[in-house]
Order: structure tokens, then C-alpha cells, then sequence
């Protein structure tokens, strides 16, 4: 439940227009709810200013549904990363005003969508189209925490000129995501040519020695622009909430 939410209720209250007992009903699951195979942080909105995520990858269809069918009661947005296109059907059957975007794993419900807060643009760059689906997965999770957000994707530093073209958009930017596999040397060029925060993300896009990210990971975890903070591998939700959260302060 988030604050617009509790504040309309408390207001409905106080007007007549609901009962006590009806709100009392609707706050008693306001801290957590237990559904058995899940615990849904129902107070995260308030706490932290956006709802829990579900992680998609090891629950099944009904899990989700389940869990979802709770949020729905209780917020505006429901975010579901990591969902492979069998179990986002299934889950589309319930929900069908939600949205999957395939490259990025992930199924967006909004009712309506957050308004936009955020302090300025963030930008998402790609080092190359094999990184896309990590970028989609930043720009979805930024976009619906309530960000403009824009995105240049395939500038990778094997034809730098390509980066070089769109640098008015990287000075414009108030928070930068880099999303880069291989040796992950992206981050630290563009953050050499910024003044602000550049959230880099190493993806397992690369041969042998790439390791699966490693190779990214450590590079962009070695980077010398002091500007650069690193998320985990494959890690597009998380860069994307640190880079709204970042916006929105």
C-alpha cells in the first residue's frame, strides 16, 4: 500500500464515504500477509516508496498469480522480473491489462502507471544489441517507478564514434545506466565524459574468458573513473531502481 492509497482511504474515512470497518478490514494485512508460499510485504511502499518485486525465476505461473492477485488489492504498480513467455501467459490469462515485454523477462501491471517524479532523464546505454535484454530490464524498472527515460543502445567502445554521436544525450542525463558485456570497458569511458552518477551492469554476453561476466564485473569493478558503482551480473532491475532511486532524491 502506498501513501496515495492510505491517505484516500483515511480520507474516505473521515468523510463517510467507507467504515471504519471496512478500512480496518483493508489495513489488518497492511505489514505482511501469509499465503503460505509466500510473505507479501504489503508496508514496502510506504517504507521504501515502491512495492515489493516479484522475482519470477523459480516460482510457478500460479505463484505468481497468486501473489499478484494480493498486490493488485493494494497498489498501483506490480512489477514481475525474470519470467520466461510459458508462465507470463498464464499470468497474462489473469491479468490481461498487464503487460510482458519478452527481451526483458518481465510483466508490467500499473494502475494507472506512477506519475513522473523523477529530478531529471536517465539514460540507458547498451555496448552492444546482445546486452538489450539487461537495458529493457533497467528501462522498464525505471520507467515504472515513475522516470523519464531514455535509451542508445549497440555504442560499444570497439566503434567509439558511435557513442561520440549522441553526447549531448549523456550530458543532458541526470543518472547514467551502462550495461556492457565482453571485457565491460564501457562504464568507464562514459563516465569519463559525465559529471554524474554512472551505474555500470557487466552482462554474460562474451566468449570463453568473459566467464560469464566475470571478466565485465572485474573490469567495471577496477574502473578509474571515480564516478562508476557497480551492480551484480545481469543485474538490469537492480541498476534500474538504483538509478530511480537516485533521480528521485
Amino acid at each position: 500500500m502506498n501513501h496515495n492509497i492510505l491517505t484516500k482511504m483515511l480520507k474516505s474515512v473521515a468523510s463517510g464515504q467507507i467504515s471504519v470497518e471496512t478500512a480496518h478490514a483493508s489495513l489488518i494485512d497492511l505489514a505482511l500477509e501469509d499465503i503460505e508460499y509466500a510473505h507479501i510485504d504489503h508496508h514496502r511502499s510506504l517504507r521504501k516508496g515502491f512495492p515489493e518485486v516479484i522475482f519470477g525465476e523459480g516460482k510457478t505461473a500460479e505463484h505468481i498469480v497468486g501473489i499478484m492477485k494480493k498486490m493488485k488489492q493494494q497498489e498501483q504498480v506490480i512489477l514481475v522480473t525474470r519470467t520466461d513467455a510459458a508462465k507470463a501467459a498464464t499470468v497474462m490469462d489473469h491479468f490481461p491489462d498487464a503487460v510482458y515485454d519478452q527481451p526483458a523477462r518481465m510483466i508490467v501491471w500499473q494502475r494507472p502507471p506512477l506519475p513522473k517524479s523523477g529530478q531529471g532523464t536517465i539514460l540507458v546505454l547498451s555496448a552492444g544489441t546482445s546486452d538489450i535484454p539487461v537495458a529493457r530490464e533497467a528501462i522498464l524498472t525505471a520507467d515504472a517507478m515513475g522516470n523519464v527515460v531514455k535509451s542508445v543502445f549497440d555504442v560499444g567502445v570497439a566503434g567509439i564514434h558511435r557513442l561520440l554521436a549522441h553526447k549531448d544525450l549523456l550530458e543532458e542525463a541526470r543518472v547514467l545506466i551502462v550495461v556492457a558485456g565482453m571485457e565491460g570497458a564501457l562504464p568507464s569511458v562514459v563516465a569519463g565524459m559525465v559529471r554524474r552518477p554512472v551505474i555500470a551492469v557487466p552482462t554474460s554476453v562474451g566468449y570463453g574468458v568473459s566467464l560469464g561476466g566475470l571478466t565485465a564485473l572485474f573490469g567495471m569493478l577496477s574502473s578509474c573513473s571515480s564516478n562508476v558503482a557497480v551492480v551484480n551480473i545481469d543485474n538490469g532491475f537492480g541498476a534500474g531502481f538504483m538509478a530511480a532511486s537516485i533521480n528521485q532524491v
